[in-house]
This record gives structure tokens, C-alpha cells and sequence, in this order.
């Protein structure tokens, strides 16, 4: 276990003047075997994001946004360095334990949605509530809840099927903040949205970060999107920089 797995344990939850650090990225490099050559798509990064904070992360294609974003959800281990969420060390998990943390501490909005085909609208909101074990009942309606929020309530008992790709985007945008998660990761959210369903997304992502703890990772190519965030970060090189 690194030293700062260590450190992290002993105090769960880290602080800066800013406030709490709902997400630490240490040294965090991700090198393919390209062929007979190692390509590095990320090259000793470091991020820290602060509870209720919105950060946006921008960077020409193949630039290494969407590797960023697997690495923090856990979805793929990074080469060397180290990922810390609410406290814990990704590297500390196995499989599992990493399934379970997931569920329980953060919230995907894929590009292309990756709704399932046979469950409803409600049923796709609610079932990271049903895998963690919760009451169907009580699942679908925090699901209802969200869907409400997003503005397709009266869609919930349609499949993705029936619905457009901005429908099934609100979807996945539900589905990704139903169990109140630490963090939530956002691969071009409004990508798929008109304006004034994109403005009604925008707005909730503002309350939740006014009135929880939650922390928005957003990758974006839309510089509206990016501006509404409370910081911009440019990746380039495999490295992030603030931009003004």
C-alpha cells in the first residue's frame, strides 16, 4: 500500500482551505502497448476536486479525456499513481469491493448512454438502487424523482427505443445521480440536449453542487458548457492546466 493509501485511511477525508477533497489524482500515468511501442496518454497528472465543485476538462480529440475519465471511475487501472475518492485509494480495491464502491460513491453520464434495451426509462434510473439491494419500490421512486428533475417523467414507462437520444440522455443523467453519489463523471452531457433542456441540466448539476457534496467531472467540446463550470482544466501532453 503507497504511503498516501496510508494516509488516507487514517483520515478518511482530506481538507484544504478550500474545503473538503472529494477527488485526489497523484502521478497518474497510463501508458498502451501500441504494437512494439508504449504510447503514455497520461503522463504524471494530478487533480484534486472539492466537494460541491464543478470542473470541466477540455482537450483536442485522442487528447486522453475519455482514458481520464475510465481511470477515475475505476474502470480501468492506471499504469502507475493513484486515484482517491471521498477518501479511499482505488488502488486498495479488488474487483469487487471496487463494483461496490462504485455504486455507492459514483455517478456515470456516458456519451452514448448505455441504457438497457428492455428496461423502461424508470427502470433504467433505478437500478443502481436495485443492484446495491434496495426495495424496488423505494428504488423506483427516487428514480421517478430524478426523472421528474430532468424533465421526462412522462417518458418513464418507455423503453430506450421509444426515445429520442436527448430523452435517453436524461435518462442516463437520472440514472447517474440517483444514489446521491460522491462524484459524477460526465462524458459531453448536453451533447445530445436542445438548449433548454441543456439550461434545465445545468441548473440541477447547480443545486446539487449548492446543496450537497457532490463533485462534477465534465468533459466537454462545448465552450458554453465548459464556462458554466467553476474551473477549466486543458488536458494536453497527458498533463492538466488551468485555464483562464
Amino acid at each position: 500500500m503507497s504511503n498516501a493509501a496510508s494516509e488516507n485511511h487514517e483520515s478518511p477525508v482530506q481538507y484544504t482551505a478550500g474545503g473538503k477533497v472529494m477527488l485526489a489524482c497523484r502521478d497518474l500515468t497510463r501508458i498502451y502497448r501500441e504494437g512494439p511501442q508504449d504510447v503514455t496518454v497520461l503522463d504524471g497528472l494530478a487533480l484534486e476536486v472539492r466537494a460541491g465543485e464543478r470542473v470541466a476538462i477540455v482537450g483536442s480529440s485522442g487528447s486522453g479525456k475519455t482514458t481520464l475519465l475510465n481511470l477515475l471511475g475505476g474502470l480501468d487501472r492506471p499504469t502507475s499513481g493513484e486515484v482517491i475518492i471521498a477518501g479511499e485509494s482505488l488502488l486498495d480495491l479488488g474487483e469487487a469491493a471496487l463494483g461496490r464502491f462504485r455504486n455507492r460513491h459514483i455517478g456515470f453520464v456516458y456519451q452514448f448512454h448505455h441504457l438497457l434495451a428492455e428496461f423502461t426509462a424508470l427502470e433504467n434510473a433505478a437500478l443502481p438502487l436495485i443492484v446495491r439491494g434496495q426495495r424496488k419500490r423505494v428504488a423506483e421512486e427516487r428514480a421517478r424523482e430524478l426523472l421528474t428533475k430532468v424533465g421526462i417523467a412522462q417518458r418513464a414507462d418507455h423503453k430506450p427505443g421509444e426515445l429520442s437520444g436527448g430523452e435517453r440522455q436524461r435518462v442516463a443523467i437520472a440514472r447517474a445521480l440517483v444514489t446521491d453519489p460522491s462524484l459524477v463523471l460526465m462524458d459531453e452531457p448536453t451533447g445530445n440536449l436542445d438548449q433548454g433542456t441543456a439550461a434545465s441540466i445545468l441548473a440541477l448539476m447547480d443545486e446539487l453542487a449548492r446543496t450537497t457534496e457532490c463533485a462534477f467531472v465534465i468533459v466537454t467540446h462545448d465552450p458554453s458548457l465548459a464556462a458554466h463550470q467553476d474551473r477549466v482544466m486543458r488536458l494536453d501532453s497527458g498533463r492538466l492546466a488551468e485555464q483562464s
